[in-house]
């Protein structure tokens, strides 16, 4: 699968097998010009501990973005269900480093990395043993199944937390997120999402001028997020068990990954809930399948493409596109209609108009926005002043879902039922044993829970 910016490094490393990665991306790519100069003064104890918890490529990226965020923060315990991951992530990220502390003549870069074989953690349980190693601040970048029950670990534990999106598979999982989200906010933690392209300077530009009346009323909004790529999946080997096989090709099983319209497309679905000032649709009704996914039976039972509908209680409509058909056009877009103008946005190449009573045109310079999340993270951690985007990425993660469940189902979902549905994908507790296989949906068989 592809994702938001293809040209960025960080995101090249973030969407492809760690070993792929490792050997298409070079220590300068990743690490480019990081200086501590300039950074908040530090209170208190300088060390910030951090912890990961998903060893893969987005969590590699993540890390690094967290070491570069704050001079006080240090890589201080990893986990993964599977040990080659967590080994091979700090392998590179150790060799990195290294590689860093050569050109600039220093070893700061080295000294950012204090985790140590007793505190290398494998199995289903890592989570709480990274949890109890004395981080202060963990990142969760497993397969999004397991990101409501690590996030509601997390803050009872009391620490401030990285979650990547979505923040849930299921609404099940979702109102456990909102819980959570509640509970850090009375703890005083601080909780980034995943959702970068809110902290993406020339986007968010974009979206002060809309939200400001740069178009007068919305009355439409066309969101896309087609791509060609997608993730290679991993033949299976002896000895996996149908657990095994499906954690290492996640992005194929729904249970896990929440379809591709959940788990990617729905960075563009966020721009539709921004556009609508995090307002909730009414309704929602939609179409998806699988026309050109191998017939393999690593490629699991998500869809290639869906197209969704969304009706709003002012009458506003949002249509949302998205699919992984090979030789085909890539596009990520937004079309934002309103009563006195029209706004194109394709953040891509950086590309933000408006047409209309009041035309304009975007001047904000591009930014890191991977990085810039961790800025912001570590930098409210610093100064007391928690950062919460718990409702917020609760909600974007819902607006997919139900999107998914109307494609699945071939029925019309509104809101209220999407939030309250008592799907539970993983129902069944996860082991590294046997497992069913989920089958593909069927619109009009497929039962709207």
């Amino acid at each position: 699968m592809t994702d938001p910016n293809p040209s960025d490094p960080n995101r090249l490393m973030s969407r492809r097998s760690f070993t792929a990665a490792s050997a298409a991306i070079g220590a300068a790519a990743v690490f480019t010009g990081p200086t501590f100069a300039g950074l908040p003064k530090l209170k208190g104890d300088n060390v910030l501990k951090v912890g990961i918890i998903g060893c893969g490529g987005r969590g590699t990226g993540a890390i690094v973005q967290a070491l570069k965020a704050d001079s006080g923060s240090v890589l201080w315990a990893m986990g993964d269900v599977f040990a080659d991951k967590a080994q091979g992530c700090l392998g590179y990220i150790k060799d990195s480093m290294l590689d860093l502390d050569d050109e600039s003549g220093t070893d700061s870069w080295s000294k950012k990395v204090q985790v140590d074989s007793s505190r290398m953690f494998s199995g289903l349980d890592a989570v709480e043993q990274v949890l109890a190693s004395g981080v202060d601040v963990v990142i969760l970048t497993t397969p999004p199944a397991f990101r409501p029950a690590h996030l509601r670990l997390a803050v009872n534990a009391g620490k401030h937390v990285f979650c990547e999106k979505p923040v849930a598979v299921d609404a099940t999982g979702v109102r456990s997120v909102l819980e959570s989200a509640r509970i850090a906010k009375n703890k005083s933690l601080s909780l980034m999402s995943g959702f970068c392209w809110r902290y993406q300077d020339q986007v968010r530009e974009t979206f002060e001028k809309l939200l400001a009346g740069g178009i007068g009323d919305i009355h439409t909004i066309q969101t896309t997020y087609n791509t060609t790529g997608w993730v290679r999946p991993n033949a299976r080997k002896a000895g996996w068990s149908d657990a095994e096989f499906q954690l290492r090709n996640w992005q194929y099983f729904t249970p896990l990954s929440a379809d591709h319209v959940a788990e990617q497309a729905v960075h563009a679905i966020d721009w539709q809930a921004w556009a609508m000032g995090d307002r909730p649709p009414v309704r929602c009704f939609a179409v998806g399948g699988r026309q050109t996914r191998p017939e393999l039976d690593e490629t699991g039972n998500v869809d290639d493409h869906f197209s969704i509908i969304y009706e709003y209680a002012n009458g506003v409509r949002a249509y949302h596109m998205c699919r992984h058909w090979p030789n085909t056009p890539s596009d990520n877009s937004a079309y934002i209609l309103g009563s006195e103008g029209n706004c194109v946005m394709q953040p891509w190449n950086g590309t933000h108009t408006i047409e209309g009573t009041n035309p304009w045109k975007g001047s904000a310079s591009s930014n890191d926005m991977y990085q810039r999340e961790h800025d912001v993270l570590f930098k409210a951690i610093r100064n007391g002043k928690p950062v919460n985007d718990g409702e917020r990425m609760s909600h974007t993660s819902l607006l997919a879902i139900m999107g998914r469940m109307a494609a699945y189902t071939g029925q019309v979902v509104t809101w209220e039922h999407a939030m309250n549905s008592k799907e539970d994908l993983n129902a069944t507790p996860w082991t590294l044993g046997d497992r069913d296989t989920p089958t593909l949906a069927m619109p009009g068989s497929t039962e709207l829970i």
